[in-house]
């Protein structure tokens, strides 16, 4: 939906188009549903997973990754079939997919942070890094996750009228958070954090490959440790695309006039789906403790198989 010269034009796809988008954007969450449900299942199952810092936190990102994913693939569906539904439940659905976004780099940041501590000081690790301060650490990443953008409720909330909640819209953040303040404090809040989650990922990576050169007989783990981090700064920048795919769109469609809707869904799949494959795939396959409880859900265990002649 555009605005131009105070109308609105109504850019819609054809039925079959609308079809076969809704279709795989559907067929992909119940394939990443079914993995991240394998995944916590698998870490609630067994307890050697349900006292360790590095496995809560990653149980912690798949479950917020899972209900960030399903939020926003409710509301592209929405799209389709209703179009337009009352802001107040527009509130609620951007509000949840917004804290649980804004929360994923700031729970990469305290992944890197143990993983830091379990390499760089490994006789301290166990009294540093225990479940209850974990769990408070989650806790904390709620914290600032929700503050910053729960104001943009309260601002809507004073500077709009009642009747405003009731009516229609399409559900887009700019259409329901309209003060334009709020934009400005959202580009500075985005800076803000991604700028300390990439120096945090930047100064334990160096750490523990300094570490690495030291402690020659740990070259095993701090190699899967640097690695890990490695591709923590992939989600982070991953993370970044759903910051800056406003300016991408808006370049696009300047190059590519009259594509608007292949360009939004490709840059959905790409900012909102992609990523989500990262987070069970970075412990749930890589990880050879996790993938051992892990692979029962995927492989057929011949070995059971009771034959008799």
């Amino acid at each position: 939906m555009n605005s131009t010269g105070g109308q609105q034009l109504l850019v819609r796809d054809t039925y079959a188009t609308a079809f076969v988008k809704n279709f795989i954007v559907v067929m992909v969450w119940f394939l990443l549903s079914y993995i991240n449900g394998s995944v916590v299942a698998t870490f609630f199952k067994h307890n050697i997973f349900n006292e360790d810092p590095r496995y809560i936190l990653f149980i912690h990102m798949v479950i917020n990754d899972a209900v960030q994913l399903t939020v926003t693939i409710a509301l592209f569906v929405v799209s389709y079939t209703l179009y337009t539904i009352s802001v107040g439940v527009c509130c609620f659905f951007i509000l949840v997919a917004v804290f649980t976004t804004r929360s994923t780099p700031v729970n990469l940041a305290g992944m890197a942070i143990e993983r830091y501590i379990a390499i760089c000081y490994p006789l301290r690790h166990a009294q540093i890094c225990t479940a209850q301060r974990t769990y408070m650490l989650i806790g904390a990443i709620w914290f600032v996750s929700v503050v910053p953008d729960i104001t943009d409720l309260f601002v809507t909330l004073a500077t709009q009228p009642t009747s405003f909640f009731q009516s229609a819209v399409f559900c887009l953040r700019t259409n329901v958070f309209k003060d334009p303040v709020l934009l400005y404090k959202r580009q500075a809040f985005d800076g803000i954090y991604f700028s300390l989650v990439f120096l945090t990922l930047l100064y334990t990576y160096l750490q523990i490959v300094f570490a690495a050169r030291v402690l020659s007989t740990e070259r095993t783990s701090t190699k899967r440790a640097t690695n890990t981090i490695l591709l923590h700064g992939v989600q982070l920048l991953l993370c970044m695309l759903s910051y800056v795919s406003p300016s991408v769109e808006a370049v696009l469609l300047i190059i590519f006039p009259g594509r608007e809707l292949e360009i939004r869904f490709s840059n959905y799949l790409i900012v909102y789906i992609l990523p989500r494959f990262l987070s069970p795939t970075i412990y749930g396959v890589r990880d050879k403790k996790f993938r051992k409880y892990l692979k029962k859900y995927f492989v057929c265990d011949c070995h059971r198989l009771d034959i008799r002649v």
